[in-house]
């Protein structure tokens, strides 16, 4: 009996490759520091099936930097969407970009964690029951189901596509926001990137 315990090995810690890196509080002053990311599903009746809406916003511009429409969802497609934001953005290689997530499984993947680590940015995740954590994602999910998706019954995913697409354009060239003292997000954005916008620094 001694014999056969004896052949038997501990077994070994299995090293985690991506490490939670959970939310932290802090200040943002410039665009392009810290974008949240966010999953929001929307339904189709003409087809009886959902869909799957994934925007990325830039936290003190309040910029839908790029988004994600489509009947499936997976980590490829979201780190599809964060590389293809850090090309309009043109942040891609800089190491200053934050991203920031819940616990889906969509982010928790490895091969989400291994995009961030080739794209050369920080992931973070909020704790789990926390979404005040990720307000300003929060946010704009709520106005598009309020203003977009609660008003129409869409009769195919082609309809859902152009109807979203279309919102999410106006919420960045049309919509005011009195945190950036009464203008669209894009107009924001120019703005400070000419330094002739002041607006208050965003806590997260």
């Amino acid at each position: 009996m001694c014999k056969e315990l004896d052949i038997l090995r501990p077994q070994r810690k299995l090293k985690v490759k991506h490490p939670k890196r959970l939310a932290r509080n802090q200040e943002i002053t410039v665009s392009n520091r810290l974008c949240e990311i966010d999953i929001k599903y929307g339904y189709i009746a003409g087809e009886n099936r959902f869909f799957y809406i994934m925007p990325i916003i830039d936290v003190l511009d309040r910029i839908i930097v790029n988004y994600h429409i489509g009947l499936n969802c997976t980590a490829n497609d979201a780190a599809r969407t964060v590389q293809a934001a850090m090309f309009k953005r043109q942040v891609y290689g800089t190491d200053d970009l934050i991203i920031r997530s819940d616990n889906g499984p969509q982010f928790i993947s490895h091969h989400f964690g291994d995009s961030c680590i080739i794209f050369g940015i920080e992931h973070e995740r909020i704790p789990c029951r926390t979404p005040n954590k990720n307000a300003h994602i929060e946010s704009f999910n709520a106005i598009l189901e309020e203003e977009c998706l609660s008003r129409y019954e869409f009769q195919s995913y082609a309809e859902a596509y152009d109807t979203v697409s279309q919102f999410i354009k106006n919420y960045n060239s049309v919509r005011l926001h009195s945190s950036l003292k009464y203008h669209t997000p894009n107009e924001a954005y120019q703005l400070l990137q000419q330094k002739a916008l002041n607006i208050k620094p965003v806590r997260v």
